[in-house]
């Protein structure tokens, strides 16, 4: 079954309620930047994340640089932000606390 991207007001509801989310220029993916102490606090983050986001079965775009790093959902079946991408965010901030 597809998976329906949200619509304008969907994404700007969903982002509006993901405040350190921000959207890419295209409007079809949201990212978050994370910093960490040393690289070995973020590369614990990146296999938490990864453990979380096999669960929600979805697979985040993600680069990393010493202690930082970029995590960007999309949902490329939609074909741009879905309510999978919204979960996920969700679910990465309570990992944060």
């Amino acid at each position: 079954m597809p998976i329906p991207p949200l619509t304008d007001a969907e994404r700007a509801e969903a982002l509006a309620a993901l405040p350190d989310w921000s959207p890419r220029a295209d409007g079809l993916a949201m990212e978050r930047r994370f910093k960490f102490r040393d690289f070995s606090e973020a590369f614990a983050f990146m296999t938490r994340l990864a453990l979380l986001a096999e669960k929600h079965d979805h697979h985040p775009e993600w680069s990393n640089v010493y202690n930082r790093v970029t995590v960007v959902l999309t949902t490329h079946d939609a074909g741009g932000l879905s309510e999978r991408d919204t979960k996920l965010a969700k679910a990465i901030d309570k990992l944060l606390g």
